[in-house]
């Protein structure tokens, strides 16, 4: 039902894309990080949801439909909707029907509780694609709660001692996430522009978040060192960190699950929360499908791919430009490019049958 392109994964009977690599004319997108929505293309079509981030995103010029979750459209001879994942505002996984054979693109994922998007939901089929950003058995969250708490004692123990904050996490979801749980009694929180841009659209959405004032040095200056600065990681921080005086400086990753990534990044502390399934919730999810072929993307594959065929799943590795989430989890690796130029071959459709849970 689908095959890997140089533009990325095109529906033929459909003639649409999902998540294309470069412009195309038709783009059906999982959500809006950079690595799944890319600028250009002549449509998208995306779950209602996530248009307001999208369009933020990508401009008002861009032509953007929204569908609501689990209504379903037909395009050419396949029957298209979307279904929640959990990701962040917006983000779904898209559902392909075509003469009985379902076909699921999770995009990114995640199962643990997040106020700031819907919850995924597990969708019947026969094939899904799943990500793997952190396909290993090593990636194991805790909860979030736990997390928020140590943050606030963080924050807490720097106030105390008129230290400014500075936290570092990705300005489409993980920032919004971190403000929904964010004690402001604590003391004033300012975000850095890229993150103050998108949250229009998250309360027009409905996503209620603390009141945050835009960063600038001064008005952090002036709060008297009680201040938390809320900035992505790919801000530079080399202009503006050294103006603020005395400070501490933590990322919120799931790559902070390891000592390696923390210390590249020169921070004091490393706090892991992730917007991705970690690895029990991956094979939790893949179970919840009934699917009985996986093909695994957007990161780790090789791992997860091996552990599931042990396991009775049909499962291969499925190329991307990509190397996980690089731009929403401040990934220590940089993002690779699998394909090349040349059209990759046709994903084979497996014998239809009815979906149904698999055996462990």
């Amino acid at each position: 039902m689908l095959t890997l392109t140089d533009s990325g994964l095109y529906c033929a009977a459909g003639n649409f894309f999902i998540d294309p690599w470069r412009s195309v004319e038709r783009a059906l997108i999982t959500h809006a990080h950079s690595d799944h929505a890319r600028s250009g293309s002549t449509s998208y079509l995306c779950a209602r949801e996530g248009v307001g981030v999208l369009r933020t995103r990508l401009g008002s010029n861009a032509s953007i439909t929204g569908l609501p979750c689990g209504e379903r459209l037909r395009l050419g001879d396949v029957t298209v909707s979307f279904h929640p994942a959990g990701h962040i505002l917006g983000s779904a996984q898209i559902r392909l029907e075509r003469d009985g054979e379902i076909w699921v693109a999770s995009g990114d994922y995640k199962l643990h509780p997040d106020p700031t998007c819907t919850p995924f939901e597990p969708v019947p089929c026969h094939t899904f694609i799943t990500e793997s950003t952190f396909g290993l058995p090593v990636y194991r969250w805790p909860a979030p709660d736990d997390v928020l708490t140590d943050l606030h004692a963080w924050w807490r123990t720097e106030a105390d001692q008129d230290r400014v904050a500075v936290l570092f996490a990705y300005s489409l979801g993980k920032a919004q996430r971190l403000l929904a749980g964010l004690q402001s009694a604590i003391g004033p929180i300012f975000v850095h522009d890229a993150i103050h841009a998108l949250l229009p659209a998250y309360a027009d959405a409905g996503v209620r978040l603390p009141p945050v004032q835009r960063f600038t040095p001064d008005a952090v200056r002036a709060s008297g060192g009680r201040a938390l600065v809320l900035a992505p990681p790919s801000a530079d921080p080399s202009a503006w960190l050294n103006t603020l005086g005395d400070l501490s400086t933590a990322v919120a990753s799931g790559w902070m699950t390891l000592r390696g990534p923390r210390r590249r990044r020169g921070v004091d502390r490393g706090f892991v929360l992730s917007d991705h399934a970690d690895w029990p919730s991956l094979l939790a999810a893949i179970r919840a499908t009934g699917a009985t072929r996986i093909l695994v993307t957007h990161g780790t594959s090789a791992p997860l791919v091996r552990w599931l065929a042990e396991n009775g799943w049909q499962a291969k590795a499925l190329s991307t430009r990509f190397l996980g989430d690089a731009a929403s989890e401040s990934s220590p690796v940089p993002a690779t490019s699998s394909p090349t130029a040349t059209p990759a071959p046709s994903l084979p459709d497996p014998a239809p049958q009815a979906p149904s849970p698999h055996p462990d």
